[in-house]
């Protein structure tokens, strides 16, 4: 990974680390951080967001870091010291956004940054009352999810596509756990976590369409890593095991909203991710 790139995401990680932050606010920092991973020309977008409304508080502070890594000379004996400083002096201005957007707005901010003449109006999703279409299925435009979401809205079974979503979710979470925790008696049944891996599968690819980034996210590493252990290319270890139920509490938090920081588990999760080069869809 690029060492700036790094640097900086670590600095998120580590102000969001202070802040106590609900289900959203987690997956806003998720998109920031990926968002962060993905450009490339960093100091051009983070000039660019710098235009944006909403995320200008942020944006400078983040160019004021990636102008102290590619502008100055680093004194390797300090660097401790001023990325603490840079961690520290984050946190009210990512306190200020997660404060002030949701996921869906803050990824239409992003739309804007890279797609001009999209307009920034919120789209709020309740995922206690979700949408039923089949319709949805389709790769992720926040204009066209929008306009899905007010024709339908008279749709007397609109509620029943999410209240299905969210039971397809959740329905394997209890069983895949009891089978992680007979994995670390060392008690393997391949043609289980092959079953496992199918199912993580499809419910990413699921979650990937509707556009639930983080949620379909943490189905790819675990149907990664359940692949992998099937065909004995990751040993299930404590600490694997470990990494794949940060995956699962994730999943559950954030589908059902849950009013914990679950920010450690995520971090936990995605680093598991990077350690297995995931390759999200659409990449």
């Amino acid at each position: 990974m690029d060492l700036i790139k790094q640097y900086i995401t670590q600095c998120v990680n580590a102000a969001s680390n202070n802040l106590r932050l609900n289900s959203q606010q987690i997956e806003i920092v998720a998109l920031l951080k990926d968002i962060i991973n993905k450009s490339e020309d960093l100091g051009n977008d983070l000039i660019n967001m710098k235009k944006i409304t909403e995320l200008s508080t942020l944006a400078i502070r983040l160019n004021e870091i990636y102008n102290f890594l590619t502008q100055n000379q680093i004194d390797l004996l300090k660097i401790s010291d001023q990325f603490k400083d840079h961690s520290r002096y984050l946190i009210k201005d990512l306190n200020h956004i997660l404060e002030n957007v949701t996921p869906a707005s803050f990824q239409l901010s992003i739309d804007k940054l890279y797609k001009k003449n999209i307009p920034v109006n919120e789209i709020k999703i309740d995922l206690s009352k979700r949408h039923s279409e089949e319709e949805l299925f389709v790769k992720p435009d926040p204009n066209k999810l929008k306009e899905k979401l007010v024709l339908e809205s008279a749709n007397e079974d609109e509620d029943l596509f999410f209240q299905n979503y969210e039971a397809t979710i959740l329905k394997p979470v209890k069983s895949l756990d009891r089978m992680l925790k007979n994995l670390a008696k060392n008690e393997i049944d391949y043609d289980q976590i092959n079953s496992f891996a199918k199912i993580m599968k499809e419910n990413g690819l699921l979650s990937t369409k509707i556009g639930f980034a983080i949620i379909a996210n943490m189905h790819w590493i675990i149907a990664k890593a359940l692949n992998l252990i099937k065909t004995r290319d990751l040993m299930p270890g404590k600490e694997v095991i470990e990494s794949i139920r940060a995956c699962l509490i994730v999943i559950v938090a954030v589908v059902k909203e849950k009013e914990v920081d679950i920010s450690n588990y995520l971090n936990k999760a995605e680093e598991f991710g990077n350690h297995l080069s995931i390759t999200k869809v659409g990449e």
